[in-house]
Order: C-alpha cells, then sequence, then structure tokens
C-alpha cells in the first residue's frame, strides 16, 4: 500500500498529516473488506481521498471528518461497480409488479391513518418522533436540532410513541376494507 502525496496537499501540520495517515488505514481496511482486493481497495481509497481533497470546502464540521470520508468511499465503492455493470435487454426479461390497487390502497390507509395520529400529537412529540423515527436522527442531534436538552428529547418521544399507539389503536378499531388488517399498526424505524 504505497503512502499518498496528497497528505501534503490536505495540511501541512505533522498532526493533521498523521490523522489523515489513519484515516488512510481505517479507509483501506474498510475498502479492502468490501472488496476483498488489495489493488481495488487501495484505489478506492486514493479516489477517496483526492475527492476528499478537491470537495474539503464542503467538510464544515472537522469532527465529522471520518464519516464524512467513510461516506465518500461508499460513493466511490458504489460508482465503482456501476461503470461495471452490465446492461440487460429489458425486453427479454418479464417484467411482474407486486403492487396491486388494493395493496396500494391498503397502504395508502395505513399511511393516512399514521399521518391522522402523528396530527394528535403534541407539536414537542411531533417533532421529536418524526425527527427520530422518521428521518433517523440521534438524540443527540434532535436535541441539538430542537436546542433542548436530550433527556427531554428522549421523555417526549416516550410519550410520543405511546400517545401514538394509543391514537393508532383507537382508528385500528374504525372500520376498514380487506387491503388493511387489523393489528398492523407501524413500522418502527430506528
Amino acid at each position: 500500500m504505497a503512502t499518498l502525496d496528497v497528505f501534503s496537499f490536505f495540511s501541512g501540520t505533522r498532526q493533521a498529516r498523521k490523522n489523515l495517515e489513519a484515516h488512510r488505514t481505517r479507509l483501506y481496511r474498510i475498502a479492502y473488506a468490501w472488496t476483498h482486493n488489495a489493488s481495488l481497495a487501495d484505489d478506492l481509497v486514493q479516489e477517496t481521498l483526492a475527492k476528499a481533497l478537491t470537495k474539503s470546502t464542503q467538510l464544515r464540521d472537522p469532527n465529522a471528518s471520518s464519516a464524512w470520508l467513510y461516506s465518500i468511499l461508499a460513493n466511490c465503492y458504489a460508482d465503482h461497480f456501476r461503470r461495471l455493470k452490465t446492461t440487460e435487454e429489458i425486453d427479454e426479461e418479464t417484467l411482474i409488479h407486486e403492487a396491486t390497487p388494493e395493496t396500494e390502497s391498503g397502504r395508502q390507509q395505513v399511511v393516512g391513518r399514521v399521518r391522522a395520529a402523528i396530527a394528535k400529537l403534541s407539536e414537542g412529540q411531533r417533532q421529536v418522533i418524526t425527527l427520530v423515527d422518521l428521518e433517523g436522527l440521534s438524540y443527540v442531534e434532535v436535541a441539538q436540532a430542537l436546542d433542548i436538552p436530550i433527556g427531554t428529547v428522549m421523555s417526549r418521544l416516550c410519550r410520543a410513541r405511546t400517545a401514538l399507539r394509543d391514537h393508532l389503536q383507537e382508528l385500528m378499531t374504525q372500520p376498514t376494507t380487506d387491503a388493511v388488517k387489523p393489528g398492523v399498526l407501524i413500522r418502527r424505524i430506528k
């Protein structure tokens, strides 16, 4: 694994150089685990660092540099295999769509009921549950975004989930079509 000369471009300080070298080592381990090919892993890391160099102004939080570099690596990995992917004739493939009007209607009914249940929540609960359960933000990120203590996030989320469950149970006792089966509420996304 050859050492890149990009270290001198990225930053002139000795500590920054050590940090970038540490990132390179971790990036290489990840790339090798994904590809099981030493030369391809090295190429992906080099491409990642080159893109990081050209896009370094996009990094706003230096503490998030690891995650930023890993996302660049993941994009480089996907791009590599996207370039290698062969095209298929669509005429030769039989396309089967599992979604039917009945299932789509049932899904829309469930979505409507979930939205109605979320609308019944207080504003604070609505904000927290949508940021955590729908957007996938961590409790710390939600606390920072809403400028509230993390304990408040946790308590609002607990109360919101309980209230949402109760509201959905009320809505599920209302008449349903065959497409929406009682007992199927929502899937928790974490």
